[in-house]
C-alpha cells in the first residue's frame, strides 16, 4: 500500500479576511504536500473555514446580515485566495457543511457513550475573541484577555462538560511516548507544563446563542466552537474514499491555538475510542509574524494583503520569501525590502542569471540541445560539483523531513551558488573560442544544466510556477507528483543529452533601484523602514552613505591614491551577536595570502551567497578594529540601503588582484 501524507491547516475563522498570517500557514502546508508528493507519497492537503460561535453571530448582526449569509460571503474569499498564491488544497471544508455537522454530532455521541459528557452549570470570565473561559489568575489586570488584550465578559449559563481531567495522565503518557506529537520542542514543554498543573473539566456547550451545531437530543444547546471546529480534520475524511488518510501526519497551527490542538483535540479523540496510534502524528506550532518590525494588526494589513503582494511581487516570490526567511516554529518578520533583496540576490542573480549565462552557449555552439558529457574532460571540478549537488539534495530532503523548509531552500540555493562558482572557474567563454574544445564546452554546459535541473526540483515546493518555467527552458516537462515515484534528485546525471532546449524570458523580474523605490512607496514602506534605519544605523564601511550635493571636487591625483582591487571571496561566516556583520576571507592574489574583511552586509547577503564571488575591494584602507579581535583589512564597495545592498562587481571574471581603474 502506498505511503500516505495528510497535512492540514487550521480552519480560518471568518470574522476576518485572508491575511499574511493565514497565507503563511497555507503556503507552508502546500509546500509540504508538494515535497512529499515528489517523494512518491499519496498526499492530501486540507484547509477550510471555521464558521460558528458567538463572535460570528455578533459580527453578522453588526453587518445587518444573517450568520449564514455572512459566513458564505467571507468563506468564499478564503476559497478564492489560495489558488492565487499557487496553493492547491485537495479539500476545502466548512463547519457549516452538512458532512461536517453530521461528523461532529457522531463524535459528541461517542463521547457521551464513553461517559465523558455530563450536564451542569458554568460561570466565569469569557473572551469572545478566543471563544474560551479564563480563570481570573490568567487574566491581565483582572479583566483583560492575555491573548487579544480586550476585556472579557462574565458569563453564566447551563452547559455540558467534557471530562478533560480524566485524560491528564494519558495525555502525559502520549507526550512521553511520542515527543513528535507536539513540535517544536519549546512548544511541547509549554504544553507539558500546562497539563502537569492539572486539567479541569471543559465546558463544551452554550445556550447564550444559537449559531452553532445543535447538541444531539438537546437543541437548546449548541456545541462549544472548539469541539465543533477541531473535528473538521476528521469530518473531511471519515466515511469517505479518503478515510485511509487518517490520522493526519502534520497539523500546522499558530502558537496561539496550540493548547486546543494538543490537549482538547487528542482528549476528544481518546474519549471517542481512538487508540494512541490513531491520533495525529505531529502538531506543529509556528510563530507570529511582525511587519517591518511592527506587530501585525488590522491597521497594517493593507500593506501586506497577500494577494496584493502576489500581484506586485509575484506569487512564487512571496511563497519563497516566507518559507526561506522564517524558520518554521519561530516568530518572523515580513519586510518588503527583504522580499526584494532575496528576490534580487537569490532568485534573479543566483538562479535566474545562471540559466541566462549558460543558455547562450547551447544555442550558439551546441545545436540548442543538452550536450553530452565527454568523460575525458571530467576533472576534479566536475567531480566536486557532482558530489556537492548530491550532498545538498540529500540535506534538503532531510530538512523537509524535519520541518525546516528554510534550511531546505538554503540547500537549494547553495546548489546554484556552487554551480556559479564552477561556471566562473571553468570560464566557458574562453573554451568556446577554440572549435577544437567543443566537447569540453559541452561537458561544462551539461554540468550547469544538470545542476539547474536539480535546483528545479529542490525549489519546486516553494516556487512551482517558476521552476516549471526553468524546466521548460531545459526541455523538461513540468513536475507532476506521482504515487510511488520518488522524483527527488538523489543521483547526478538524470538530464538526457540531446534534449532540445528552449530559451525563454528571464525567470525572475529584474527589480531595479527605481522599481524598488516605487514599490516601497506603493506599499507605504518608506515611512516605516527608512526612518528606522536612519535612527539606528551608523555608517559602516560596507554601506557607504549616498553622495550629497556640496562635496568638494577632488583632483585625479587624489583618486589615484585609492587602490581598488578585484578580490574573490574564499569563505564567509556570520559573527555571533553581530547581526549586521559578516567575516570574509578575500583573496587579492597577494603573497601574504587572503585578507580578513569585516563587512556590514549580513542583512542583504547570506554567507553562502558570497563564496566564490569576485568583488571590488579598497585595498589600501587603514585597518579598522571592530573590537573583540575583529580587524578588517579592506573595504568592499556596495550601494543601496542595508537590507538590499548590491555589491559592486565586474560583468565578466578577471584574475584576482586586478587593479580597478
Amino acid at each position: 500500500m502506498s505511503e500516505k501524507f495528510y497535512v492540514t491547516t487550521p480552519i480560518y475563522y471568518v470574522n476576518d479576511v485572508p491575511h499574511l498570517g493565514t497565507a503563511y500557514t497555507t503556503i507552508a502546508a502546500d509546500a509540504f504536500a508538494r515535497q512529499r508528493g515528489l517523494r512518491g507519497r499519496m498526499t492530501r492537503f486540507l484547509t477550510g473555514t471555521d464558521e460558528h460561535g458567538l463572535k460570528i453571530d455578533r459580527s453578522a448582526t453588526e453587518r445587518g446580515m444573517t450568520p449564514k449569509a455572512f459566513v458564505d460571503e467571507v468563506s468564499a474569499k478564503f476559497r478564492e485566495a489560495w489558488p492565487k498564491l499557487h496553493c492547491e488544497p485537495d479539500d476545502f471544508i466548512r463547519t457549516t457543511d452538512a458532512r461536517h455537522i453530521a461528523a461532529v454530532q457522531r463524535l459528541w455521541t461517542r463521547c457521551v457513550d464513553a461517559g465523558d459528557i455530563y450536564k451542569g452549570d458554568h460561570e466565569g470570565w469569557y473572551c469572545v475573541a478566543c471563544e474560551q473561559f479564563y480563570l481570573e489568575k490568567d487574566l491581565v489586570d483582572a479583566k483583560v484577555c492575555p491573548t487579544h488584550k480586550r476585556e472579557v465578559e462574565w458569563m453564566k449559563e447551563p452547559t455540558y462538560f467534557f471530562r478533560l481531567s480524566k485524560y491528564q495522565d494519558r495525555l502525559l503518557a502520549l507526550y512521553a511516548a511520542r515527543p513528535e506529537f507536539v513540535l517544536p520542542e519549546g512548544r511541547r514543554n509549554e504544553v507539558l507544563s500546562f497539563v502537569r498543573e492539572g486539567l479541569r473539566d471543559l465546558s463544551v456547550s452554550r445556550t447564550s446563542f444559537a449559531w452553532g451545531v445543535p447538541v444531539p437530543g438537546d437543541p437548546a444547546h449548541v456545541m462549544y466552537v472548539w469541539f465543533d471546529a477541531l473535528t473538521n480534520y476528521l469530518s473531511a475524511v471519515e466515511g469517505t474514499e479518503n478515510e485511509g488518510f487518517w490520522p493526519p501526519d502534520l497539523q500546522l497551527v499558530g502558537k496561539d491555538i496550540l493548547r486546543f490542538h494538543t490537549i482538547y483535540w487528542p482528549a476528544f479523540l481518546m474519549s471517542a475510542g481512538f487508540a494512541d496510534e490513531q491520533l495525529p502524528r505531529s502538531v506543529f506550532a509556528h510563530g507570529f509574524l511582525t511587519i517591518n518590525g511592527q506587530k501585525m494588526g488590522k491597521s497594517l494589513r493593507n500593506t501586506v494583503e497577500p494577494l496584493r503582494l502576489a500581484e506586485r511581487f509575484g506569487a512564487d516570490e512571496v511563497r519563497y520569501f516566507l518559507l526561506r526567511e522564517i524558520a518554521l516554529g519561530q516568530d518572523g518578520d515580513f519586510s518588503h525590502r527583504k522580499l526584494i533583496a532575496r528576490t534580487r540576490s537569490e532568485l534573479a542573480a543566483t538562479v535566474g542569471n545562471l540559466l541566462h549565462r549558460a543558455m547562450p552557449f547551447a544555442t550558439k555552439y551546441l545545436d540548442e540541445r543538452v550536450p553530452a558529457v565527454d568523460e575525458a574532460h571530467v576533472g576534479e571540478r566536475e567531480r566536486a560539483l557532482r558530489a556537492k549537488c548530491e550532498t545538498l539534495a540529500a540535506d534538503a530532503g532531510r530538512a523537509w523531513d524535519s520541518f525546516e523548509p528554510h534550511r531546505a531552500l538554503e540547500c537549494a540555493i547553495q546548489v546554484a551558488i556552487e554551480t556559479n562558482g564552477y561556471f566562473d572557474a571553468r570560464a566557458p567563454w574562453t573554451i568556446a573560442k577554440d572549435p577544437a574544445r567543443l566537447s569540453e564546452l559541452g561537458t561544462v554546459i551539461y554540468h550547469v544544466f544538470e545542476s539547474l535541473r536539480i535546483c528545479s526540483v529542490l525549489l519546486w515546493p516553494a516556487l512551482p510556477t517558476k521552476c516549471d518555467a526553468l524546466r521548460a527552458q531545459l526541455g523538461l516537462s513540468p513536475l507532476q507528483p506521482a504515487v510511488d515515484q520518488d522524483q527527488w534528485p538523489g543521483a547526478w546525471g538524470q538530464l538526457l543529452a540531446g534534449t532540445a532546449v528552449s530559451p525563454g524570458a528571464p525567470l525572475f523580474r529584474n527589480i531595479t533601484r527605481e522599481d524598488e523605490q516605487e514599490l516601497l512607496k506603493e506599499f507605504v514602506v518608506e515611512s516605516v523602514e527608512t526612518v528606522a534605519v536612519s535612527k539606528t544605523e551608523a555608517p559602516t564601511e560596507a554601506s557607504p552613505q549616498p553622495v550629497t550635493e556640496g562635496l568638494a571636487n577632488i583632483a585625479f591625483a587624489d583618486f589615484e591614491k585609492v587602490d581598488l582591487r578585484l578580490g574573490q571571496v574564499r569563505s564567509a561566516e556570520k559573527i555571533p551577536k553581530k547581526d549586521k556583520l559578516l567575516k570574509l576571507t578575500v583573496d587579492l592574489g597577494e603573497e601574504s595570502g587572503p585578507r580578513t574583511i569585516i563587512a556590514g552586509i549580513a542583512m542583504a547577503y547570506a554567507p553562502e551567497q558570497l563564496v566564490g564571488k569576485q568583488l571590488v575591494v579598497v585595498a589600501n584602507l587603514a585597518p579598522r578594529d571592530f573590537g573583540k579581535g575583529l580587524i578588517s583589512h579592506g573595504m568592499l564597495l556596495a550601494c543601496g540601503p542595508s537590507e538590499s545592498l548590491s555589491m559592486v562587481t565586474l560583468e565578466k571574471p578577471m584574475p584576482v588582484g586586478t587593479r580597478v581603474k
